[in-house]
């Protein structure tokens, strides 16, 4: 088989030429119906490849972009937000230490003893045993605005209902 392979001519511009004319011969041996039959044909099939190929992609693209718009428009108005927040955030004037771990422990004292709070020197680790998510994102949401206070090491874990693990954080006067 190898020597087949190693004996088998390179398709040159003379073996295209004689394909050419059995085709043109093939073809002038066709009836007139038959030549009919075989031009609807390749209508028939250069339409299916112009649809498959150019037309469908195109068009579902058109379909999906109404969606993708929204959720990408969606998104954007939400990072929008954030830096809304962000920026509100920077401008609020700072919490004193005292003042600021006052305000974290009090939150953390309103979830009960579902949370744990301890003063670790310039941070504060808050441990949950249970605590729901909403309660848990409010609290986060007080702990960020009340005492400025910002996540540095998170450790939860979901259990049932709720969360366990801590927080650490850093509050915003502290020295760094």
């Amino acid at each position: 088989m190898d020597e087949r392979l190693q004996t088998r001519p390179k398709p040159s511009a003379s073996a295209l030429a004689e394909w050419q004319s059995r085709a043109a011969q093939a073809w002038r041996g066709l009836a007139p119906r038959e030549r009919r039959l075989v031009s609807a044909a390749a209508v028939i099939v250069g339409l299916a490849l112009l649809w498959l190929l150019a037309v469908q992609p195109a068009w579902r693209t058109l379909q999906r972009a109404p969606a993708q718009i929204d959720r990408l428009e969606a998104e954007l108005q939400t990072m929008q937000r954030l830096a809304d927040e962000a920026q509100a955030l920077r401008g609020t004037a700072p919490v004193p230490p005292e003042q600021a771990q006052a305000a974290l422990k009090a939150a953390t004292e309103r979830l009960g003893p579902q949370a744990q709070f301890s003063l670790q020197g310039d941070r504060v680790v808050v441990r949950f045993t249970g605590i729901a998510p909403s309660a848990l994102r409010d609290w986060m949401a007080e702990a960020r605005a009340g005492a400025r206070a910002r996540p540095v090491a998170a450790a939860l874990q979901r259990s049932g209902e709720g969360f366990d693990g801590s927080l650490e954080l850093v509050l915003e006067g502290a020295p760094r």
